[in-house]
C-alpha cells in the first residue's frame, strides 16, 4: 500500500474516532512484562505479560512467554505453548487468555444507549494449528446485565503471521441487548469489558457466531481444540480495540507510557528485569532508623508510595532479599541486614502501603521488596 493511500484511509477512519488513545487495550503491543518473560505455566491468573490473564481447566497445560517473533520483525509477541496435551475437551473445560477493561475507559462506546457504537478489534495471530478460532467480547454486568459476543476467525496458513479484523455491531444477531439500558458499562473503575481469545472451549461455553447473547458462550462448536498436542503453539501481537467500523493502523505508544498504564494495576519494587522471589536488593524499600517502643519490644512503622496511583486498594505481597514471601530484612546498622524477619502490612490504599516489623532492640529498621496487585 502506498503512503498516500494509507494516509487517505487513515484520515477516513479518523472521521469517527480520536486521533490518539484510539486503542483502549493496555499493553496490546506486549511491551511490558513485570512478572516474567520466560516460559511460565498458566495458573488461572496473571503470570507473564502485563494486563493479560490466562486460564486453563482440564487435563492439559500450557505456558506463556515473551517472544521476539513478530509480524513486523521488531517488537514482542505473546507466545503460548502446549506442554501437556488434552485430546478431548470435556463440556466444562476451557483454555483462553483475556484482557480486562475498566468501565470508565469505555464510555465513548455509549453502550446502554440507542447510539451505542460499533467497535473493531484487530490483531496479528500465528499458529502451527490451522482452523477456526474464536474471539469474544464479554460485557460484564456492572450497571446492567452480562452479555457475550463471539466471532469466529480462521488461521489459514500454518506458522504464518495473519492479521485479523473483527467489527462488532451493538445489534449483532439482530439483538437490542447492548442498545438497551441493561447494556451499559459502569462509569467507574469496575470491570466493563473483557476481550477474550479462545484456545479450546467445552460445549458449556458454546454460543452463536456473531451474536450478542446472555450466558457464557465464549466460543462456538467450530473452535479447534488447540490443546490436543504438545507441538501446538499460538502467537498473539498488536491487539487493538477501537470505536468505529475501521481498523486503523496499530497505535504504538512509548514504553514509558505503557508501563505507567500497567502500573495502575500491578506495581513492584524490584528492578524491571527482576521478579518476585529473586534474591536481590535492587530497588527494595526501607525504613529510616528511629525508635518506637511498643511495650515489651520495639516496632518500626513506615509507609511507601506506589509508582502511580493504583486502580483500587491493592493486595500487597512482601519478600525479603533471600526471596522469602511475607518476610523482610532486619538491620541494626547500615548494610543489608538479616533476612527472614516477619513483616506485617498494617495499611494500604491506592496510593501507599504501610507496615511494621517487631524487633528486640531500640535502634534499627527493616527493608523489603513488594508486589502490589490491583488487577481486574
Amino acid at each position: 500500500m502506498s503512503k498516500a493511500r494509507e494516509l487517505a484511509e487513515l484520515g477516513a477512519a479518523y472521521d469517527s474516532g480520536a486521533l490518539s488513545n484510539r486503542n483502549v487495550i493496555i499493553n496490546g503491543a506486549m511491551q511490558c512484562w513485570q512478572r516474567a518473560t520466560a516460559a511460565t505455566t498458566t495458573a488461572n491468573g496473571y503470570s507473564t505479560v502485563d494486563r493479560w490473564k490466562h486460564f486453563e481447566s482440564g487435563a492439559g497445560a500450557y505456558t506463556t512467554e515473551q517472544s521476539t517473533d513478530h509480524p513486523t520483525g521488531t517488537g514482542y509477541s505473546l507466545k503460548f505453548q502446549v506442554t501437556t496435551a488434552d485430546t478431548s475437551i470435556a463440556a466444562g473445560e476451557y483454555a483462553f487468555t483475556e484482557t480486562n477493561l475498566e468501565g470508565q475507559n469505555l464510555q465513548q462506546l455509549q453502550y446502554g444507549t440507542s447510539t451505542a457504537k460499533d467497535v473493531t478489534v484487530s490483531f496479528w495471530v500465528k499458529s502451527n494449528k490451522t482452523g477456526i478460532y474464536c474471539v469474544a467480547l464479554y460485557k460484564h454486568a456492572g450497571a446492567g446485565t452480562a452479555y457475550m459476543y463471539r466471532k469466529e476467525y480462521t488461521i489459514s496458513a500454518a506458522n504464518t503471521w495473519e492479521k485479523k479484523v473483527v467489527t462488532i455491531s451493538p445489534t449483532a444477531g439482530s439483538t437490542a441487548l447492548i442498545t438497551a439500558s441493561a447494556g451499559a458499562v459502569p462509569n467507574s473503575n469496575a470491570m466493563g469489558l473483557s476481550l477474550v481469545f479462545g484456545l479450546a472451549w467445552g460445549s458449556n461455553y458454546h454460543g452463536t457466531d456473531n451474536t450478542w447473547q446472555t450466558g457464557s458462550g465464549y466460543g462456538t462448536s467450530n473452535q479447534v481444540n488447540w490443546m490436543d498436542s504438545t507441538s501446538n503453539n499460538f502467537y498473539l501481537a498488536e491487539v487493538q480495540l477501537e470505536a468505529g467500523t475501521e481498523a486503523t493502523p496499530f497505535e504504538h505508544r512509548s514504553f514509558g507510557d505503557e508501563l505507567q498504564a500497567c502500573q495502575r494495576y500491578f506495581s513492584k519494587s524490584y528492578r524491571y528485569d527482576k521478579y518476585a522471589g529473586d534474591a536481590s536488593s535492587l530497588g527494595w524499600v526501607q525504613t529510616e532508623f528511629h525508635e518506637n517502643n511498643q511495650g515489651a519490644g520495639y516496632r518500626e512503622y513506615y509507609a511507601f508510595p506506589f509508582a502511580v496511583r493504583m486502580r483500587a486498594t491493592p493486595t500487597i505481597t512482601i519478600y525479603d532479599t533471600a526471596g522469602n514471601a511475607g518476610k523482610c530484612n532486619y538491620y541494626i546498622s547500615a548494610g543489608s541486614g538479616n533476612p527472614n524477619k516477619v513483616l506485617t502490612v498494617s495499611s494500604a490504599n491506592e496510593r501507599t502501603f504501610g507496615g511494621y516489623s517487631d524487633r528486640a532492640t531500640s535502634i534499627g529498621g527493616w527493608a523489603c521488596h513488594y508486589l502490589a496487585d490491583a488487577e481486574l
